[in-house]
């Protein structure tokens, strides 16, 4: 039941991204990815570092929006 009203209370919450796929090497992607909201760019080396990017950037936003509140 906590994880519904978690999940209720994030909607609307977005975050976007352009990704920029560079190279394709040992099965993976490298590239950049830039979000948008925050002006920041960060390279990647694989398509796990690219969702462990994503992550981080919208763990960071969620405790700056609690220290906010």
């Amino acid at each position: 039941m906590r994880d519904e009203q978690d999940t209720n209370n994030q909607v609307g919450r977005k975050a976007s991204f352009i990704l920029r796929i560079t190279s394709r090497q040992y099965a993976t992607w490298q590239g950049s990815i830039s979000w948008t909201e925050r002006g920041i760019t960060k390279h990647f080396r694989s398509a796990l570092e690219l969702l462990k990017l994503i992550a981080s950037a919208l763990e960071d936003d969620e405790e700056e929006a609690v220290n906010d509140s």
